[in-house]
């Protein structure tokens, strides 16, 4: 598993000559709906194992969460699963918000 930091997810982002991550927001709908990093889906944890099947596991993943532990769980059990790129976002919403976007609800 590899780890981003926010400043490095949104360099990422803004940079039109590499692909795109997808951002797969592990958090509860309720979470998701006070706030999100613009184009993340959103499945929440428990879901996981029952969801896995809407991820392409050769597609690289960005995991997100609120504060980086959850999604550094969701992360680890879909490489477990075959899943070849899964990257955490060190920090979660939280540091997104911290370091990227000051205007992100928090909570």
């Amino acid at each position: 598993m590899q780890h981003l930091t926010p400043v490095e997810l949104s360099q990422w982002l803004a940079d039109a000559e590499r692909v795109a991550p997808n951002l797969l927001d592990v958090r509860e709908p309720w979470e998701f709906a006070l706030c999100q990093i613009p184009g993340s889906i959103n499945i929440p944890m428990g879901h996981i194992p029952s969801e896995q099947a809407r991820l392409d596991p050769d597609a690289c993943y960005v995991v997100i969460c609120h504060h980086g532990v959850r999604s550094y769980q969701v992360a680890g059990f879909l490489e477990r699963q075959g899943f070849a790129e899964m990257i955490n976002l060190d920090g979660g919403v939280a540091a997104w918000a911290d370091e990227v976007d000051p205007t992100m609800a928090r909570y």
